[in-house]
């Protein structure tokens, strides 16, 4: 999360905006964390005191926004403002859904991660910003370098196939799909992290079950940031899972110009990776069934020609598009937090918004 949300830290308006970040985290003590501190006016680390002790120093810091980037994930505290702090409290990126609790008055979307029918299952108040929810950093850096496919573990021929979700997202009629494309796509190979000791075992295991080879399935480990964009593009497509969609993993694909094909679920953690794309123009790449995602993945690895031609669009609206133009990214989440603000300020109750591309 800090990873995709430093550079909007580092671009809020100071003229007009005061930032305090609220850690509670782990410490890593390098240089990013370092850069992080250095983003916000005040960075301050409660991991040593209470609910009751945080809630009190928001409270005495006069805190009129609490943004949540954590939800119910790992090292939250929801506690804390459970105990209502801040004058607004906003759910927001960290948590994919409705926090379910009357002390969270909005929520950050845009209109494909949240329907308009989909709104009424949510006890915040939506905010639909344009173009995407999405916050990215366009300061990233990649390897200069980039890697063999010797080097990766990667065949030196054949189409690679890659899901670096972690493995607890891979679910079996995704995993069907995907063996199905195996035994269609001759020698191709599928690419996936290596997340702990037991998901190689357990998932060659399942291949051979379904008739492909376990030595097709290639596990990557875990490395720098900079290191997993650079070998990134290796790899043909990504192929996202469902009903849980890459999320931060489909937003590193695509910066490092490596295609995504997802298929968009109902929930709001099954439209993610669709709200990427067609924030960087490729709705294409967005099907609506496992059935049509299949065809989409293989009509692609089997056509040279076609996937050539797709990311070197996806190369193109890198630059040009939404999902990384974080100057406009960052004018419109503040537009957001103004019309809130205002709102409060004028004794009115939360209300469902939209942010207009005109604002900010």
């Amino acid at each position: 999360m800090a990873y995709l949300m430093v550079g909007l830290f580092e671009l809020h308006d100071r003229s007009r905006f005061e930032t305090t970040a609220i850690s509670f985290g782990p410490d890593p003590q390098d240089a990013f964390r370092q850069r992080l501190e250095r983003a916000f006016d005040r960075f301050i680390d409660v991991r040593t005191k209470t609910e009751r002790d945080v809630a009190l120093l928001v409270r005495e810091l006069e805190i009129d926004i609490a943004v949540d980037l954590m939800g119910y994930t790992n090292y939250s505290r929801p506690g804390i403002l459970a105990l209502r702090p801040a004058p607004l409290q906003v759910n927001y990126i960290g948590f994919a859904g409705t926090m379910g609790a009357d002390y969270m008055d909005y929520v950050i979307a845009d209109r494909f991660i949240i329907p308009e029918q989909a709104r009424r299952f949510y006890t915040e108040q939506v905010v639909y910003l344009p173009d995407t929810y999405w916050p990215t950093d366009a300061g990233r850096t990649i390897d200069a370098v980039p890697p063999t496919r010797t080097a990766v573990g990667l065949p030196e021929s054949g189409f690679v196939f890659c899901c670096f979700n972690q493995s607890s997202k891979i679910t079996p009629p995704v995993f069907d799909v995907w063996m199905r494309l195996l035994r269609q796509v001759e020698g191709s190979v599928l690419w996936l992290v290596e997340d702990n000791a037991d998901a190689p075992r357990n998932l060659r295991r399942e291949a051979e079950r379904r008739g492909v080879s376990a030595s097709r399935l290639i596990f990557a480990p875990r490395v720098k940031v900079e290191e997993y964009l650079a070998r990134l593009p290796l790899a043909g497509l990504l192929l996202d899972t469902l009903p849980f969609n890459a999320h931060t993993t489909a937003s590193d694909a695509l910066w490092a110009g490596l295609p995504v094909v997802t298929c968009a679920g109902a929930s709001f953690t099954a439209r993610v990776a669709g709200s990427l794309l067609h924030a960087i123009g490729l709705p294409e790449l967005v099907t609506d069934s496992l059935a049509d995602y299949e065809a989409l993945a293989l009509a692609l690895a089997r056509d040279e020609v076609r996937l050539g031609r797709l990311r070197a669009k996806l190369q193109r609206n890198r630059q040009s598009f939404p999902l990384f133009d974080t100057e406009r990214f960052r004018r419109h989440i503040e537009s957001a937090y103004v019309v809130m603000s205002d709102r409060q300020r004028r004794g009115e109750p939360p209300q469902g918004f939209a942010v207009s591309l005109r604002d900010g």
